[in-house]
């Protein structure tokens, strides 16, 4: 019940911070709370958002996946090699989310049936498939999508000034929060996350459940791939360099315990919120990009310091309250 209400306490600050990032954005710039740049503004994110959803599963049961952005890039530059070759769409599409869940498909392989941890296997696909989008594509830039598919990338929810893809990553947003919070799949990650030898005894197919989670973040990989493609109307290898940071301090900012069993998809998503209105606010005023990296690095470190900090402090409060009521009672 007590870890209950923390994480409800930590999504209650993250959202807090949200509102407050709002209201110093209007204060930098009058055109930050406008429609249309709050538009811009969340449809900025919206990849990240994307792949922050099913790195969140894996970060609950203590996994994590460092190549997703170079998915995305491998994703981009087959979806304009296909195109380029006069594939039609919709078997591109298909071909390119089939090469996103062999993407998690191979990282979950060599984690699960290798046993080989998952920070320096995906360190190591990170460059593989960043690699091999450029012995795709190249140097070379395809741009001559068709107006229906990009038109999905950076259009607007008729009626409305909601990109569709954040309306599309609000969605599955909601599905992923009903898998992880109200069904018994979800309670089994937490399980895995939190003592993964109990589990195993409790009879939870670790492996399984494991492997599944990475297929699960190589298809969300692609499917963000398909979204910056066509949002920004052009395929190239280098798409998305440098997102996994983005992806990882969303969700450790959002409360998800890097040590696995515990976290929120409502954390995961207000800290998505909480760094695309940061980062959006400073772009407003033309700070650089260097210092935008060096404040998602700041919120990265941040995000795995202060929970631990604040835990331990409750630690020693308790120890203090134990210590204190045993010399009560001896006295």
């Amino acid at each position: 019940m007590k870890s209950i209400r923390g994480l409800l306490g930590w999504e209650a600050t993250i959202t807090l911070l949200v509102v407050l990032a709002l209201i110093a954005g209007a204060l930098l710039s009058p055109d930050f709370l406008t429609a249309s740049n709050l538009s811009f503004l969340t449809a900025n994110f919206s990849e990240v958002a994307l792949m922050a959803l099913t790195m969140t599963l894996l970060v609950i049961v203590a996994e994590i996946d460092l190549s997703v952005a170079s998915v995305l890039g491998l994703c981009s530059s087959l979806l304009g090699v296909l195109w380029s070759a006069h594939v039609p769409m919709p078997l591109a599409l298909l071909l390119v989310f089939l090469a996103g869940g062999l993407a998690g498909l191979f990282n979950g392989l060599l984690v699960t049936r290798l046993g080989l941890p998952s920070l320096a296997v995906t360190i190591g696909t990170l460059a593989l498939y960043r690699g091999l989008a450029y012995a795709l594509l190249g140097d070379r830039a395809v741009a001559d999508f068709p107006a229906a598919y990009t038109n999905l990338g950076f259009g607007n929810i008729p009626g409305t000034q909601i990109p569709i893809p954040i309306a599309l990553f609000l969605v599955l947003a909601v599905v992923v929060a009903v898998v992880l919070h109200a069904t018994s799949f979800g309670r089994s990650l937490y399980a895995i996350g939190a003592n993964e030898v109990a589990a195993r005894f409790a009879g939870l197919r670790v492996e399984r459940v494991k492997l599944t989670l990475f297929v699960l973040s190589g298809l969300m990989s692609a499917l963000a791939g398909v979204v910056y493609t066509f949002r920004f109307s052009s395929a190239r290898a280098d798409n998305a360099s440098g997102f996994e940071l983005g992806v990882i301090a969303a969700v450790l900012l959002g409360g998800v315990s890097i040590f696995g069993g515990r976290g929120s998809v409502v954390g995961a998503v207000a800290a998505v919120f909480l760094i695309g209105i940061i980062n959006g606010a400073l772009t407003i005023v033309d700070v650089p990009n260097e210092v935008l990296t060096v404040v998602t690095g700041l919120l990265l470190i941040g995000s795995v310091l202060v929970p631990n900090l604040l835990a331990r402090l409750s630690a020693n409060r308790e120890r203090r309250r134990l210590t204190g009521g045993e010399s009560g009672v001896s006295t």
